[in-house]
């Protein structure tokens, strides 16, 4: 296998670990309301059960970079599909709603630590000239994850099988057993190795085979970066001065991903469109819309993000929301536009997003830590993403109500104008640079 080949096999089979993350958070649409009738649940019961997975994804992303840290990437990506596992099946048999809280509860740890270890072990294995386009594989599998979820559900749904709720929970065993036996071929993160044990010898095998052309610049520059380092390891060093500017730019950059209300219209579609006057058949065909949106844009993301760098995606993204929020907010607020346009107003903002935002960010956090840091750096930047994304998701329903969408969008446009001029002052450009070599330049000034 050529190490063109084999970098990428290595980097889709850690990326499945999204796939699996989409999967699972989409899946419960399917079958929360009979969870809800099986057993009587009142609504704050229920509401508290289906959203313990995201709860469990807040806590599984701060704490996920400590087994990342102390036993490796590899072993942590295998307890992660483990997880995931165990969840499916659980939440399959689950005998009432306790338990089936505590196996949805797991499957958030997943998810959560998921979008750590994963993210972070593809850009420590893959060679600079496309580590956007290998990263950005997480990305796309958990768009294709939330769509092969709407379509597993849509099949069971249809097939007549006895409590087909558990079925719909329980499919979600098959990939995640496959992924967990797939992790084994995998090697340990070579930048890990060289990090933790000194382990040259290892990590130049492993990089010979992902990386030829740039092995011994990254074993030279992984060399000098972990001399540096000895006495600035720790979570508390993110806020030292010498890193803190990495620290803002991945907090920043999670901060900007939800407030531009991507998980606000992603779990409240439907809503949104009823809200505009559409029929609640026309809506859910037009949420089905989005799903395919998204999965189409973000094959574009992936294409342009080692061509035309990851800055100039987020230039792309910027101004596509801005256009596309305006003309949300329009739709609501002022006078004469008929609904049907708003979910073509939508398809746009979506597209949006996966060209940019949706593309950028887990490569972009990834990229922003030296090796002794990376696990601590990406978890405060996936904590800050999905800790966001459970307020958002909360409170996206009263402010809706009490104000109308129309002003909650025009929100959301103010804050992508503010994400651009971020973008324009703050964000660095990391395309075909080594992960050593983008921390130099980012440390300069604190030399």
């Amino acid at each position: 296998m050529s190490s063109k080949n084999y970098a990428f096999f290595v980097s889709i089979t850690a990326a499945l670990g999204g796939f699996l993350f989409g999967f699972d958070t989409a899946v419960i649409s399917g079958a929360e309301r009979d969870i809800q009738e099986i057993w009587q649940l009142s609504d704050w019961i229920h509401g508290l059960a289906i959203a313990s997975a995201l709860y469990g994804t807040v806590i599984g992303a701060l704490f996920g970079g400590i087994p990342a840290d102390r036993f490796g990437r590899k072993k942590s990506l295998l307890w992660i599909g483990l997880f995931y596992f165990v969840s499916a099946l659980g939440s399959a048999v689950a005998w009432d709603i306790t338990s089936f809280t505590l196996f949805r509860f797991l499957g958030g740890l997943g998810v959560g630590a998921s979008s750590v270890v994963a993210p972070m072990y593809i850009s420590e294995i893959a060679p600079a000239k496309n580590r956007g386009l290998l990263v950005a594989l997480y990305q796309f599998n958990i768009v294709f994850g939330i769509v092969m979820a709407y379509v597993s559900n849509y099949l069971i749904g249809t097939a007549g099988l006895p409590e087909d709720w558990r079925w719909m929970l329980g499919v979600e065993a098959i990939p995640a057993l496959i992924y967990s036996v797939m992790i084994f071929s995998i090697p340990e993160s070579p930048r890990w190795l060289i990090a933790k044990f000194n382990e040259l010898k290892k990590a130049r095998e492993i990089l010979t085979r992902t990386d030829p052309d740039g092995v011994d610049e990254a074993i030279r520059l992984a060399i000098e970066e972990e001399k540096s380092m000895k006495q600035n390891a720790g979570f508390g060093a993110l806020f030292n001065k010498r890193f803190f500017s990495s620290t803002m730019l991945a907090v920043m950059i999670a901060f900007f991903n939800q407030v531009s209300g991507i998980n606000a219209i992603i779990y409240f579609a439907p809503r949104i469109f009823e809200m505009a006057g559409i029929s609640t058949e026309n809506a859910l065909i037009s949420t089905i819309g989005i799903g395919l949106v998204n999965l189409f844009a973000t094959f574009f993301g992936l294409y342009l993000i080692d061509r035309l760098g990851r800055k100039k995606l987020m230039y792309i993204g910027s101004f596509g929301y801005i256009i596309s929020l305006s003309l949300m907010a329009y739709n609501f607020l002022g006078p004469g536009i008929p609904a049907f346009w708003l979910p073509i107003f939508v398809f746009g903002f979506i597209a949006s997003h996966a060209v940019g935002q949706g593309s950028v960010i887990w490569v972009f956090i990834s990229e922003m830590f030296p090796n002794e840091l990376r696990a601590s750096g990406q978890s405060l930047g996936s904590f800050t993403h999905w800790i966001l994304a459970a307020v958002i998701a909360n409170v996206f329903p009263f402010f809706a109500n009490s104000f109308g969408p129309g002003y909650i969008f025009t929100f959301f446009c103010v804050m992508m104008v503010i994400q651009l001029l971020w973008v324009m002052l703050k964000m660095p450009e990391t395309k075909g640079r080594s992960l050593e070599e983008i921390q130099q330049d980012l440390q300069k000034k604190h030399a």
